[in-house]
């Protein structure tokens, strides 16, 4: 039966868009937490990739679902687009960073780094917990200088990349 509403959970949380909290032109808190990338754990700090240009910060409910999985390699998939616009990719779930290390690894190739968020600091930051255990699919684009440049959230994965390389390109088109 807790298997049953874990999954029914989890199927909400995936399924159901939410609205996330913080708004264009909000502040995006800042945050350290432990990342992976091909396997490789690390130190993220989001005021250290802030100062190297915008980063995309997105929050996917957990590793190797369905929904997770086809964001991760279309991230992995356009990685050069955001390194084109001198951007940092991240995703943000709460699974543990030996889970992550695989999930970097196989779905987001190597590409980019995940950050674990076992305790749920910087989900609930960002306002996107859901049913108390889950990061809902939420996408920010961060300014350099630490305000939220564009934010969306749905459950379906299908548009978070497209509508993220839109949002930077029109900021580059207005910042040069």
């Amino acid at each position: 039966m807790k298997r049953f509403l874990a999954a029914l959970a989890l199927a909400g949380a995936v399924a159901s868009p939410a609205m996330a909290a913080l708004t264009v032109g909000a502040s995006a808190p800042d945050f350290t937490t432990q990342a992976t990338i091909g396997g490789k754990q690390f130190t993220f700090s989001l005021a250290e990739a802030l100062k190297k240009g915008p980063v995309v910060l997105y929050f996917y409910p957990a590793a190797f679902t369905k929904g997770c999985t086809i964001e991760a390699h279309e991230f992995a998939a356009n990685i050069d687009k955001f390194k084109a616009m001198h951007a940092t990719v991240i995703g943000v779930s709460a699974d543990d960073i030996e889970k992550l290390d695989k999930f970097s690894v196989s779905e987001c190739q190597s590409k980019f780094p995940v950050a674990a968020d076992p305790t749920f600091k910087v989900i609930k930051a960002y306002d996107t917990l859901v049913a108390f255990k889950f990061a809902a699919r939420t996408s920010y684009v961060i300014a350099p200088g630490g305000k939220v440049l564009y934010t969306y959230t749905d459950g379906n994965p299908d548009h978070h990349v497209e509508n993220a390389l839109t949002a930077l390109k029109t900021y580059q088109d207005e910042h040069g």
